[in-house]
């Protein structure tokens, strides 16, 4: 009778390892394809044309430079970086999910109740999110900044509190120099106006035209002689 007792919890037990076994097994057979795909698509990304170069589509030039404006005059670093962090995005994300899936495919294996654990993470993600409030909303911002390209690597932008020459662009911070060589970290949700000198038509307003001696017009040199107004 303890003898029977004993190999029916090891059974047990036996098919519940099991069970878990398979789910990790299956969440990582799915997270290595999904992070080999992701890891494929950013390469191929990095070393891609604008679509407009490509000679099948020359004929749909104009359209397709207006149909994807992301893509129109983006440098290699630009590019890469872009990618690179959309990429780093998407695989991290995606890793966060399927270790999650993946828990509680565990747990169930081992027929846990899920209802008060579900019940507690709730309430720990809402003290969390209260708590890093800011976290969030610069990562949000990060994402968004890159996601729609409003600005890059190599841009000169302007916000309230610098303008400059952007080094890089991360998440939730971005990285300026200033005129005087100073580093500027600008943390991506405190950016709430930005204007992007190198995407539009700017021109200095503190640059006029010039005149005929290189010098800005209605400026009078007091060290040449001037003409003299011939008496009527």
């Amino acid at each position: 009778m303890i003898t029977a007792t004993l190999d029916n919890q090891v059974n047990t037990i036996w098919f519940h390892f099991k069970d878990a076994g398979i789910a990790i097994a299956i969440g990582l057979i799915v997270w290595l394809a999904v992070h080999y795909l992701i890891r494929g698509l950013v390469h191929r990304v990095k070393a891609a044309q604008p679509p407009w170069k490509s000679k099948g589509l020359a004929w749909a030039q104009p359209v397709l430079r207006t149909f994807n404006p992301v893509l129109k005059n983006l440098d290699t670093e630009r590019r890469t970086q872009r990618a690179e962090t959309i990429g780093s995005l998407l695989n991290s994300v995606l890793t966060v999910i399927i270790v999650v899936v993946v828990g509680f495919y565990v747990l169930l294996a081992f027929h846990v109740n899920l209802t008060p654990l579900l019940a507690s993470v709730s309430v720990v993600g809402v003290s969390i999110g209260f708590g890093a409030q800011q976290l969030v909303r610069d990562f949000l911002a990060g994402i968004f900044i890159t996601l729609e390209d409003q600005y890059g690597i190599g841009d000169v932008i302007q916000t309230s509190e610098v303008i400059g020459t952007v080094e890089s662009v991360g998440l939730r911070i971005t990285r300026v120099r200033s005129d005087d060589g100073t580093i500027w970290y600008l943390r991506n949700g405190e950016i709430l106006r930005l204007g992007n000198r190198s995407q539009g038509d700017y021109v200095d307003p503190e640059a006029g035209p010039d005149n005929d001696d290189g010098g800005p017009a209605g400026l009078v040199d007091p060290t040449q002689p001037q003409p003299q107004k011939a008496d009527g």
